[in-house]
């Protein structure tokens, strides 16, 4: 759902009738009760009260109102509740992936073992992957806006590099070999920005860039059900993203480098996000402790070292 539609549906009926000018923090708290009483989900309030604050600011570097009430300091942003991610199995995986259709099953590597969001995962070329140093580059995603397909940067607007796993360059070689990359032109970053051609790893069946509404409904769903896996926001193709800081995190991986590969501007994030996929501490203290101490306890016999004086 774009900003435009969230607007209208969700602000528009409760703030629309007041002029810019008249908002005041006192009528966003107001509509944010509503917005809790309407029964939608606490982050989806977020959602919609960011594109509002976003839309406020702009009002505000326009000059055409003062202040954003939603930046006051007595509207709080609808708090999120706490949701401890439940990453998928290997078993589960592996089931998905042979439920999608063939084109499609190589975008199961890339998201569970590179980390890539679906919308980056769309956007890959064959001249992002770097099969000799064994990296991709992730530099470019296929969004919509206004229903309409553009490429743009990856989100947050930075680009970044990922280790590519052999097993996952297995597949992709496989996958170009059946589908041979083909050049797809989309506009940059708006609907009317200057038109960029990128040989893209996956196109739908007719050639074109995957649209997400057609994979998710036509390919990904459909695996779902056939993989057993309900269906469901937790279950989206944003599940492979949960699978691969799982892995990483049970080999040991530190949180700042799984926070680069995921593409997360805060390190912090990451680590509130998957602090309890964590292996426990208590196994590394037992083994560090008696590591220390492997030699055994140090006896009074025998002539003390400098240090030890």
């Amino acid at each position: 759902m774009s900003t435009e539609t969230r607007i209208r549906l969700h602000a528009l009926p409760h703030l629309g009738s007041r002029s810019l000018d008249s908002l005041r923090p006192i009528h966003i708290r107001e509509w944010l009760r509503k917005l809790e009483d309407g029964g939608l989900s606490p982050a989806y309030q977020r959602v919609i009260f960011a594109n509002l604050n976003a839309m406020l600011a702009a009002a505000v570097d326009d000059r055409l109102i003062p202040h954003n009430p939603c930046r006051s300091a007595s509207v709080k942003a609808p708090k999120l509740e706490p949701r401890r991610i439940v990453p998928w199995g290997r078993e589960r995986v592996l089931a998905v992936r042979l439920a999608l259709p063939e084109r499609y099953r190589a975008m199961v590597d890339l998201a569970g073992g590179c980390g890539m969001r679906q919308g980056e995962v769309f956007g890959l070329a064959v001249d992002d992957v770097d099969f000799v140093e064994g990296v991709v580059h992730i530099v470019r995603q296929v969004k919509l806006i206004a229903g309409r397909q553009v490429f743009a940067l990856p989100k947050g607007g930075k680009a970044r590099t990922v280790p590519l796993p052999e097993s996952v360059a297995r597949a992709l070689e496989a996958h170009i070999e059946q589908y041979p990359p083909a050049a797809v032109t989309l506009s940059w970053r708006t609907v009317d920005g200057p038109p960029v051609s990128a040989s893209v790893l996956f196109r739908n069946a007719e050639g074109r860039a995957v649209n997400r509404y057609g994979f998710n409904e036509k390919a990904w769903r459909p695996a779902l059900d056939k993989a057993n896996v309900p269906r469901g926001r937790v279950n989206g193709m944003h599940a492979l993203r949960h699978f691969y800081a799982s892995v990483l995190l049970d080999a040991g991986e530190s949180i700042k480098a799984l926070s680069e590969y995921l593409g997360h501007h805060d390190p912090g994030f990451t680590l509130r996000t998957y602090t309890h996929l964590m292996p426990s501490s208590e196994k590394r203290t037992r083994e560090a402790v008696n590591r220390a101490f492997e030699d055994g306890p140090k006896t009074d016999d025998g002539p003390t070292t400098a240090q030890e004086r």
